[in-house]
């Protein structure tokens, strides 16, 4: 697939109209819709459905649009670490993923160092659950990436933060857990939980616990505790978190109660063993390294 070619179809995406997209890209609308439909040929599928004017993605068009916004941002990437490799500076564009926790505090710390010393670095933060940022580390996405344990990390250089997250869990004022100061294996069974959809913590609390699966209550999943708040607040249950994932979304509604014993686990900040990192890239870790 050319780079051209996948521009060009991001862009009529974008735009939902071929005559709009043409204008954009600068080029005839007729050369755009033969572009369009050599391409669509040569991978044997429509890429898009044509109604009232307008152009929609089919389910073939919408993986391919994930697969060249890829392919594109690596190509970028590439030849932005070439210029900035011939003009002889410390510049270029740094991805990194971030998880919800109290030590993401750190890595701002490191980035406004960084982007004081060197003006010319920009950054991205793409923030999600470990799950989610270890596939786009995989794939080229992204440099850097701060993680939290538990997670696997055979497959990555890191440095360990010192600064450990403690678990415990979110509850409502209105429960009768809120005249609590912390929270017992005992009294955690049988309450309706929200918990990580990450096996990896999962099995930490079981382990934790030294009680099979069926034993505590997890009604429900999620990937970011923000998408849980309400339902905390409302009683639906409460969420197993760290309580970094929450200092910085201060609510009068909910309370955060350690587990005892207490579960600490730490953060991690990791890229791909055996990879070529840019300059920028090595600058970021080299802070770290020193700092830590």
């Amino acid at each position: 697939m050319e780079i051209r070619m996948l521009r060009y179809f991001l862009t009529i995406a974008a735009e939902q109209n071929i005559s709009q997209a043409a204008r954009v890209l600068h080029i005839t609308q007729p050369t755009l819709s033969r572009q369009l439909k050599e391409f669509e040929e040569k991978l044997g599928t429509d890429l898009f459905i044509r109604e009232n004017k307008k152009m929609f993605l089919t389910e073939t068009g919408m993986f391919l649009k994930k697969r060249a916004e890829e392919i594109l941002l690596l190509n970028d990437k590439t030849e932005q670490e070439f210029l900035n490799k011939k003009q002889g500076l410390l510049s270029g564009h740094i991805s990194i993923g971030c998880v919800e926790a109290d030590n993401s505090d750190t890595l701002a710390l490191f980035l406004e160092e960084l982007i004081a010393d060197h003006p010319q670095i920009s950054f991205n933060i793409v923030s999600g659950t470990s799950d989610d940022i270890i596939e786009k580390l995989d794939k080229g996405l992204l440099d850097v990436a701060l993680l939290l344990e538990p997670v696997s990390t055979e497959k990555y250089d890191k440095i360990v933060l010192p600064r450990q997250e403690r678990w415990g869990l979110l509850v409502s004022n209105e429960s009768f857990l809120a005249n609590k100061n912390d929270l017992t294996v005992e009294e955690l069974v049988g309450i309706p939980l929200l918990c990580s959809a990450r096996l990896e913590v999962q099995n930490m609390f079981y382990s934790w616990a030294e009680i099979e699966e069926k034993e505590l209550n997890i009604i429900g999943t999620f990937n970011l505790i923000f998408n849980v708040f309400s339902l905390v607040e409302n009683r639906v249950g409460s969420a197993l978190t760290i309580e970094g994932a929450i200092s910085h979304r201060k609510s009068e509604n909910v309370k955060f109660l350690p587990l005892v014993p207490e579960i600490k686990t730490n953060c991690v900040l990791v890229w791909k063993k055996n990879t070529i990192l840019s300059p920028t890239v090595h600058k970021l870790i080299e802070k770290f390294n020193y700092a830590l």
